[in-house]
Order: C-alpha cells, then sequence, then structure tokens
C-alpha cells in the first residue's frame, strides 16, 4: 500500500531519526497507550514529512481539512501514502467493519481490531471475505503468474536471459537453495530491487499465455491493479467491481450470498421482512416441487438428512471463511511487512524476516542435499505416525506455557506490531482524531460510470518487450468502447424488446409492489405519531437518491432519533468529548457545544470513552432491501447506527443516516478503546 517519500526510503541518511520521530518516546516498558496503533498516531513527524493531518493539529480546535471535497485535495493528508491509497483503505476498512466492542485488555499481537473467535457465519459476511480474498489475493497472483509468463516468453531478453544465466550457474554449482534465499533477502531489504528485478506492467494488458500484449478483457486500459482492465473513477475501484460481479456469479452459497442476507445487522421490526419469502429457502423449494410434481414425497415434510446436511455445510463454511479471513490478513501483514507505511517501523519488520532468512541461508550451506531429503523425509513420516508422541508434547507445553499456541502465531512472533489494512486504516484515523482533523472519506463520486479512456502509461518504466505503438493501441479504447453514449442509448432504445403480456404483468406487480412500500411506510409514519418505537425508527428511511441534504461532518452529521430528525454531534470542548443527539437546528450555524442548545433539543448525551459497542444496520431489512431495489426507482435505502454504552439500557439506535459510516469511523477512533471486530 504504501508510497513512500524519499525523506522516508532506509537508504536516506536522515531515515533513522525520522523513524524515531514516528516511533515516539516510550516507557520503561517500551509501550506508550493501551495498543501500539494508539501511541503511534499520537506522535508527529519531523516537518518535513509532515502531512495535512499534522499540519492542521497545530491549532487546538476540531479542523475540517476537506470533508466534502476529497477528489480536489492536492496535499497529502497523512505523510508516507498517496491520498488515492489512503482513500482505497478506508473505503474497504467501511466494507469489512460493521461490528466492534470493546475488550478490557490489548491483545498480545498490541493492535487491536482483530477478529473475534465467536464470529459466526452470516452470507454476507462470506460474501465480504470473498471479495476481500479477490482484491487482496487473486490480484496480487495474477500479477505473479503474469511476471512468471514475461519472463518465460523471452519477449524481455535481457532481464530474462540474467535470470536463466544464474538459474543455471547455481544449478551446476549446487547453489540453488542459498541463491533462491539470497534473492529473498534482497528484495525484502531493497525496495529499489523489487522494481528491478520484478517491473511493474497493467495486469491486464499482459497476456497470461504468451507474456506479450493483449487487448483487456474491458476493451480499454482503464486501471492498472484489475484483471480485466476495466475504467475506475478511484483508484481500486475496477477490482472491487471485479470481485462483487465474481461473488454474484457463483452458485449455491453464492444464492444467500448476493442477496446480502444479516446485511450489516436487521432493525428490529423491520418493514417487510415477515411478508417476504426468505431466497435462501428458493433452492431447497425448488427441489421440494419437482419432487411433488414426479409424485416422491417432498424433503421438506420428512427427510431427516435436510437439516443436518444444511448444519454441516453452514458449519463448513462458516470454518472456510475463518480460514479464508486468516489467510487473508496474513498476507496483508506481510505485505505491510515489506512496504511499511508510517507511523509503523520503516525496518523492524524486514529486519525480523532477514533474519529469518539469514538462517535459512546459513543451513542450506552446511546441509547437503541428500541429508536435506532424509531429514524431511524423517519428519513426515514422524508428523503422520507419531500422533500420540506429538498429543503428550501438545499437553506438556499446556501445563508448562498455557499461551505457547498464541505465541507461535505468526502475528505474534514474526509479524508481531505489523498491521492488517484495517488495522492500518484505523491507526491513520486516530492520527487524524489525535491532530484534531479527522480524516475526510472517500470521494463518493456521481451516479454516471467511469469514462472509458486509457489511463496513463509510462514507457520509459514499461518493460514489455513490445513497442510503444503496440502498447498504445492494446491500451486505446476499442470502437464499441468509442461509441458515444447518445449512440449507444440510440442503439440500445432501437433494440428493446416489444412491449409483451408478461412483461405487462411484471410492470404491473412492480407498481403495485412500489405502491405496498410506499404504504407500509406511510402506516409506519402513522404508528410512529402515536408513539411506536420500532415505527419511529423507520421514519426517513428510504429517501431520494442525489437528495441535497444538509451540511454532514466532520462534528455534526444528520441522523434521525426515535423519529426525530437532528443532529449528532461530537462535542469536543469537553474532556473527554461527548456525543449527543439534539433537534436544534442552530447546531448547523457552527456552534457545537452542548450548553448552547436550546432547553429539550438534546435527546441523548454520551462520552464517548463509555462506547462499549457499535453496530452498523441496515435502513430495513436485507429482504426489505432487495423489494425496494427492485421495485422502487430513484430512491434508496439509508442505513443506520446502534451505539451501546457500559449500562444496560445505554443502547441508542441512530436511523436514516446518509454519512453512517464517518460517524462510526469518527467513534472507532476517537479514544482509547481496544476494539474487537465482530
Amino acid at each position: 500500500m504504501s508510497d513512500v517519500p524519499d525523506a522516508l526510503l532506509p537508504n536516506n541518511p536522515k531515515q533513522a531519526e525520522i523513524e524515531r520521530a514516528f516511533a515516539g518516546k516510550k516507557d520503561a516498558n517500551g509501550i506508550e497507550g493501551p495498543t501500539d496503533s494508539h501511541a503511534l498516531s499520537k506522535f508527529s513527524p519531523d516537518d518535513e514529512v509532515k502531512g495535512l493531518a499534522h499540519e492542521a493539529g497545530e491549532t487546538e480546535e476540531v479542523s475540517d481539512i476537506g470533508w466534502g471535497k476529497s477528489d480536489i485535495i492536492e496535499e497529502r493528508i497523512v505523510p508516507g501514502l498517496s491520498n488515492e491509497d489512503l482513500f482505497l483503505l478506508i473505503r474497504r476498512f467501511n466494507k469489512q467493519i460493521y461490528n466492534v466492542k470493546a475488550v478490557p485488555e490489548a491483545p498480545l499481537q498490541r493492535l487491536d481490531l482483530n477478529r473475534a473467535e465467536d464470529d459466526h457465519f452470516s452470507p454476507d459476511k462470506l460474501r465480504a471475505t470473498l471479495e476481500r480474498f479477490y482484491t487482496t489475493i487473486v490480484i496480487g497472483l495474477t500479477a505473479f503468474v503474469k511476471h512468471i509468463a514475461r519472463l518465460r516468453s523471452w519477449k524481455e531478453p535481457r532481464r530474462t536471459s540474467a535470470f536463466c544465466a544464474v538459474y543455471f550457474s547455481a544449478w551446476i554449482l549446487d547453489l540453488i537453495a542459498p541463491v533462491l534465499i539470497t534473492t529473498l533477502i534482497v528484495l525484502v531489504l531493497s525496495p529499489a530491487s523489487r522494481k528491478l528485478l520484478f517491473p511493474p506492467a497493467p495486469i491486464a494488458l499482459v497476456d497470461t499465455s504468451t507474456g506479450g500484449v493483449q487487448k483487456p478483457k474491458a476493451g480499454v486500459l482503464g486501471s492498472h491493479d484489475s484483471v480485466t482492465g476495466a475504467p475506475e473513477k478511484f483508484k481500486g475501484e475496477a477490482a472491487e467491481q471485479e470481485a462483487s460481479n465474481l461473488i454474484s456469479s457463483v452458485a449455491t452459497v453464492a444464492v444467500g450470498s448476493a442477496a446480502g442476507k444479516h446485511d450489516q445487522g436487521t432493525p428490529e421490526s423491520a418493514p417487510m421482512e415477515e411478508q417476504v419469502p426468505d431466497a435462501m429457502d428458493i433452492v431447497s423449494k425448488t427441489a421440494d416441487a419437482q419432487s411433488n410434481a414426479a409424485g416422491e414425497v417432498p424433503s421438506d415434510s420428512h427427510d431427516k438428512t435436510r437439516q443436518p446436511m444444511r448444519d454441516t455445510v453452514l458449519n463448513g463454511a462458516d470454518q472456510g471463511m475463518r480460514i479464508m479471513a486468516d489467510v487473508i490478513d496474513t498476507w496483508e501483514r506481510f505485505g505491510n511487512a515489506l512496504a511499511p507505511t508510517p507511523p509503523f517501523s520503516m525496518m523492524t519488520p524486514r529486519m525480523r524476516l532477514t533474519a529469518v532468512l539469514a538462517s535459512g541461508l546459513l543451513i542450506s550451506f552446511v546441509t547437503p542435499s541428500y541429508l536435506f531429503m532424509k531429514m524431511t523425509t524423517l519428519f513426515t513420516g514422524f508428523g503422520f505416525f507419531g500422533d500420540p508422541i506429538i498429543m503428550q508434547g501438545m499437553h506438556y507445553l499446556d501445563r508448562k506455557c498455557p499461551h505457547w499456541k498464541e505465541l507461535s502465531q505468526l502475528q505474534n512472533s514474526l509479524l508481531k506490531g505489523v498491521p492488517t489494512n484495517a488495522q492500518l486504516a484505523l491507526t491513520l484515523l486516530r492520527i487524524g482524531e489525535a491532530n484534531a482533523a479527522p480524516l475526510p472519506p472517500p470521494p463518493s463520486g456521481s451516479l454516471d460510470k467511469a469514462p472509458s479512456r486509457a489511463a496513463s502509461i509510462d514507457h520509459e518504466q514499461l518493460t514489455l518487450g513490445a513497442t510503444e505503438e503496440e502498447i498504445d493501441h492494446a491500451a486505446a479504447p476499442s470502437q464499441q468502447q468509442l461509441k458515444s453514449d447518445v449512440a449507444k442509448e440510440a442503439e440500445a432504445e432501437a433494440q428493446k424488446p416489444k412491449r409483451t403480456f408478461g412483461s405487462r404483468v411484471l410492470n404491473f406487480f412492480k407498481g403495485t409492489t412500489a405502491a405496498g412500500i410506499e404504504g407500509k411506510l406511510a402506516v409506519s409514519r402513522a404508528r410512529a405519531q402515536v408513539g411506536s418505537i420500532h415505527a419511529k425508527n423507520q421514519k426517513g428511511v428510504l429517501q431520494k437518491k442525489g437528495l441535497d441534504i444538509r451540511p454532514s461532518g466532520p462534528v455534526q452529521f444528520d441522523a434521525r432519533y426515535k423519529g426525530h430528525r437532528g443532529a449528532v454531534v461530537i462535542d469536543s470542548s469537553h474532556e473527554p468529548p461527548v456525543l449527543y443527539f439534539t433537534t436544534d437546528s442552530t447546531v448547523h450555524l457552527g456552534d457545537y457545544s452542548m450548553e448552547n442548545r436550546k432547553n429539550g433539543t438534546v435527546r441523548l448525551t454520551m462520552p464517548v470513552t463509555n462506547i462499549q459497542e457499535m453496530r452498523k444496520i441496515g435502513g430495513m431489512g436485507w429482504k426489505g432491501k432487495l423489494v425496494t431495489g427492485w421495485a422502487v426507482g430513484g430512491k434508496e435505502v439509508v442505513d443506520g447506527i446502534i451505539i451501546s454504552g457500559r449500562g444496560l439500557n445505554e443502547s441508542y439506535q441512530l436511523t436514516a443516516m446518509s454519512k453512517r459510516d464517518e460517524l462510526f469511523n469518527r467513534l472507532v477512533a476517537i479514544d482509547g478503546q481496544v476494539w474487537k471486530s465482530f
């Protein structure tokens, strides 16, 4: 992720001094703050590498450093990371994290926001994990495979010749393992060597089979880090769309995942949840209908294997999701160890990796190939047949060192203190809060699609064994892409099928469904007038798309509480800051102090240090969203959040929040809670 300035590169003479500035002062135990994330966010780097957030932190009041205009901020917001990469991290953080709880102690890794052990499966979590797997690992492996194809193709003869000469020289001298490990050490220690040995190229521009240049699948090279090369308005957007479309095309389990069941969380008494059938039951109901038509007894009425097998599949999906999430976290940690982002250490993780590789290098020099094979087969056999001895050893370790399993995990040993992307995003959000300059949200963009134009290409850095003309021709939009939007609309209108009886019936039901939704919400509004709490929470959840709202953020956020429209405000004039909801419209004039609100307009107050849990919820249930998205055009469902304090009844549900994620990010970063993700 890192885009590090020259002042932070390892070879720079000031690097050690600057790293000490980032690391800050530590106490006798080498720790300050509940976690390393809290400690690192409090210290400011040297003036020459300060970002916009640090510069704004020189004032005591909360600074607005670009809320609502993220796409036009030119100065770096945080040091060591481009604004594009920062917004990419925050955007994916918003999709990944939606339920956090405060825990009393810092984890062994010294970084919070780890996934809870009792995190349970849901199709929506599985979908998010699969999309994250694609954007994190599949994209990286695809780039690696295409690098191999480039080397094997001999279209870059100088580079391939060098690799070939080194390999066969090492083979003749029986030094394959030492040369391989030495190469890994060089790649770990020197970021410049990575671009020299493996010069980057747009993924979609490389043909996997030939290693040469190809026309991207999207018809234009609109992005560098996606498989299709599709155009994107913001960095990483094309890969995210690829992941979403891929998962939506998967069968069976993806029936629930594509529908988004358990979308963040379903509010109590969400409209239409009881009336709309469960999409997860479609497959089983179809199978029962087929059996019934064939004269057989439907499985639902007598088959005792259905529920046990369904439970087995769900348990397997749960375990698979956990394993996949662990693999993704480890991949991200290795990536952030090799390319650290300030304020995390620039050299410590790489030195740890180098120490391990150096040990392997030493062993490879003194271990003959024959002995290596004998030891490998010995340990393989012991692992297969030595279960009684292994179990006795594990029981012994459990007695003598109860935490040995946790200590042996990579995140608590070799990768200790190295963050995942979500932990990195949280630390950067905390930097903004520590400097009273909350990081602005990613640019939302318009509803218009990304323009079909070729992304910029640096021909001097691109070594694909092809001429500039060939590369430009492959990257340029195809003739189909060059058609104007007007021509496409005219063509689509000309090819639009004639209205049939079936389409008229479908449109009739679509219209009646939309009317039913509006009627349901109208009944809810009427029930809210007579005091129904559930009905009050449904007010305002359906809004027009692109509706102009009052200014929102970084201090006040439009919301509803128990049906009342107002604003949630973070009053930083108190110590600790106080979160409150008010219906006083004067709060939008820039006076955020809770004491200046009119009597009776403040409906809830909570010190941010008392927050123990935050959970994002959907404005409607997942089935209500499906029906609304199909039947109601021009409107969108606005989500909400539940904030819980330390008291048994200290839980508040805020609804109709268009800036829900922005409030969540401020609250998760503003104080010293140690979070766990669910």
